[in-house]
């Protein structure tokens, strides 16, 4: 016996993934629904061999189906994730809209499991953000051995993070540095993404962080430990898909690189290819497609007391969105609803 799965947004570039990532991990479905706004009304989309026409969101309802995966924006997740939960469907929502809710667990199913059962609070469960998302895999094997006080954090992210129309504008920038005359000018992005990178995701606040470099730092305490410190710089990069960090931490206790590499190695969804070599490390062109959290340059930070170093990769639209919200629905299968 399996679930009755509705995929929100299944025409968008995370929602295909979705399907995708469901099909591949021979999730226990009985029924599935690709659901959209009506302008996508009738567009195809595949789910393994199968080929689903999308059906109307707007009116569409939930009552008797298990679980909805939802990959559209906050202002649409606002209006129909309530009319879910509410027909007692387990929503599974990947925008920001729920994740600084305390009473909505926001959920990493390699580092926060027990969090599941919290769903009960308002049928709600939160996806995180893409690049808190591959950061926390890496970060709590190593704060259960040696007590993470403090992470610095410099994010280089894919454009696919921010839409279909950033990778277009990425792609026809970088063709028209070749045409002249077919020069494209930045509309997704404040400055030109092609050859170039932006210090700059999501809107500035008043403390002069960016709206993405808060959510890194609050998210991380939620999903790991509230008395970790945490500072980041989220650049946007002329990458397709895949984010990359570079992240530092301070360690209450001493923790040797090599032990460092041992604990990673054996932590779930990490993938360790670290040799100290011309190509011994994953860029973000590697990830893609990939399950895994790459880590790679792991070493000493010889400027503080307890310091280490290393260098994470992962897929974005996978880790970062699709495959996180595919893992917590088997959780919720698996350790609470239990009927696949």
């Amino acid at each position: 016996m399996g679930y009755k799965i509705a995929v929100v947004g299944a025409t968008g570039n995370v929602g295909h993934e979705m399907l995708n990532i469901l099909a591949e991990r021979q999730f226990p479905v009985d029924e599935i629904v690709a659901l959209a706004s009506r302008r996508s009304l009738g567009t195809e989309v595949s789910f393994g061999e199968t080929t689903l026409k999308t059906k109307d969101l707007d009116t569409f309802d939930f009552s008797g189906w298990d679980m909805a995966l939802f990959a559209v924006g906050s202002d649409a997740t606002k209006t129909y994730a309530p009319k879910a939960a509410a027909a007692g469907c387990v929503v599974i929502d990947n925008s920001s809209l729920y994740r600084y809710d305390p009473e909505i667990p926001l959920i990493v199913p390699e580092v926060n499991p027990e969090a599941i059962h919290d769903y009960k609070n308002k049928m709600i469960i939160a996806n995180p953000n893409c690049s808190t998302a591959q950061m926390v895999v890496a970060l709590k094997p190593l704060h259960d051995r040696a007590k993470i006080k403090r992470v610095v954090v410099s994010t280089y992210q894919s454009v696919s993070g921010s839409g279909k129309e950033a990778i277009d504008e990425l792609w026809n920038q970088t063709k028209g540095m070749y045409v002249p005359g077919q020069e494209v000018e930045p509309s997704v992005y404040p400055k030109q993404i092609a050859f170039n990178v932006i210090p700059h995701i999501d809107v500035f606040m008043d403390s002069g962080d960016t709206k993405e470099e808060w959510k890194m730092i609050a998210e991380t305490k939620k999903i790991v430990d509230k008395n970790i410190k945490v500072t980041a710089t989220c650049v946007r990069v002329p990458v397709f898909v895949g984010h990359s960090e570079s992240v530092n931490i301070e360690t209450e206790e001493f923790l040797d690189e090599d032990e460092a590499r041992d604990i990673l190695r054996e932590a779930p969804g990490i993938l360790v290819v670290d040799k100290r070599e011309n190509g011994g490390y994953v860029t973000p062109v590697e990830s893609v497609g990939d399950f895994a959290t790459f880590i790679s340059r792991i070493r000493q930070d010889v400027t503080v007391e307890n310091g280490l170093n290393l260098w994470c990769v992962s897929d974005n639209l996978r880790k970062g969105a699709a495959l996180n919200a595919v893992q917590i629905a088997e959780l919720l299968g698996r350790e609470v609803l239990k009927k696949g």
